[in-house]
């Protein structure tokens, strides 16, 4: 888990220097390429770790009385997901060298939103729900977890 946030962290870090890039450069071969990498993460990988997290880190809270930490997650994957929704038309347009002129301000300001949710998130699941889950995980089965973790990324 910890190694998805360090890339979530780095392509949210991307996600932001595209904007000051197509703000300096426009949709140049860069931003292009930046932009594709930020869509295929978000799209494939970002749901797959929330998948993880909702089937095994935040039952665990539950059986250990942090419920309401869990429920604040689950709530902020819901408002990712929606912000997501709103940001990959930004993208794709940048993708395809086609951001209308006069939307980037509006672009960088949702993409900032999202980029300010996730990090309080990963903060939230590094310092809280990562240590509560995994100290009350027996070993045995935190390997099974991580077994059905790398399963579903190759299916």
């Amino acid at each position: 888990m910890a190694a998805c946030h360090e890339r979530m962290t780095r392509t949210l870090i991307l996600l932001e220097r595209i904007g000051a890039h197509v703000a300096a450069q426009g949709c140049d071969t860069q931003a292009r390429d930046a932009a594709k990498d930020v869509l295929r993460y978000f799209t494939i990988a970002a749901p797959l770790h929330h998948q993880d997290e909702e089937l095994h880190v935040f039952p665990r809270l539950r059986e250990e009385g942090n419920g309401e930490l869990a429920d604040r997650l689950l709530t902020d994957h819901r408002e990712m997901e929606t912000l997501w929704a709103a940001i990959v038309p930004d993208l794709e347009a940048v993708r395809d060298g086609s951001l209308p002129n006069g939307t980037l301000a509006d672009a960088r300001e949702r993409w900032q939103t999202f980029a300010t949710l996730h990090r309080h998130h990963i903060d939230a699941e590094d310092h809280d729900a990562y240590p509560s889950a995994s100290a009350a995980t027996p070993d045995t089965a935190l390997r099974v977890m991580g077994e059905e973790m790398a399963g579903r990324r190759r299916a």
